[in-house]
């Protein structure tokens, strides 16, 4: 019985190194399901139910940057959009149609774009400009360094700060959230960096509402 066992453990690596490690993966996520119920019986029967986040998170499609885990919260108590140097650009139809269920549907109170310190995205628009997607995806980010932040003592650091605001004043002008302000929504946009280096966040610029009796944004304190 022993050999049996042995023998099948020896296979299930096998198995494992053959697909890539895919099988481990589907092995972490029964480990981690396991888990969850254990501590929280009825953990995932909630979740089957409508999803109810207060925040909507945009950041970058980086590895290194897990949205929820950084923030401590579980699946259901933040919707997330992922892009290349987390861009908020409206005539891209995967994150307009995120953003508009996220304000529209979910009634998020909380818009938060999220860069980071070492951003791949952010040193390509840096670098001679390329003719593929990557070069027009990064568009807006290397006309913001070009006209904004060309200085010589700019640094990459520097130009992903920039661009967190500048995606923040973009959300501001955005016609689903101007809508949902003429609406009295209570929906706040913020401007996060993460440093990789510390995994700690830290606010860029001041938070931005709308004062549901005034007809201009209201710039909260950072």
């Amino acid at each position: 019985m022993r050999q049996l066992e042995e023998t099948g453990k020896r296979q299930t690596a096998a198995d494992g190194a053959d697909d890539g490690g895919l099988s481990d993966l589907l092995a972490r996520n029964r480990a981690w399901a396991d888990a969850k119920t254990l501590i929280d019986p009825g953990f995932f029967k909630r979740l089957v139910g409508q999803q109810r986040p207060r925040y909507f998170w945009i950041g970058c499609s980086d590895s290194r940057v897990p949205a929820t885990e950084i923030v401590d919260l579980d699946p259901g108590e933040m919707f997330v959009h992922r892009n290349v140097a987390n861009l908020t650009t409206p005539s891209d139809p995967n994150f307009a149609a995120a953003l508009e269920f996220a304000v529209d549907v979910l009634k998020v109170e909380h818009i938060i774009v999220v860069g980071h310190y070492g951003c791949g995205g952010i040193q390509a628009a840096m670098a001679p400009d390329r003719d593929d997607a990557i070069g027009l995806w990064l568009a807006p980010v290397r006309v913001l360094h070009q006209t904004v932040c060309c200085t010589p003592d700019t640094n990459a650091d520097r130009l992903c700060e920039h661009n967190i605001r500048a995606q923040v004043k973009a959300l501001a002008a955005n016609p689903l959230v101007v809508r949902a302000w003429a609406q009295h929504a209570s929906l706040t946009l913020h401007g996060w960096v993460y440093a990789i280096g510390d995994g700690l966040l830290q606010p860029v610029c001041s938070p931005v509402s709308r004062d549901p009796d005034e007809a201009v944004l209201v710039v909260g304190a950072s």
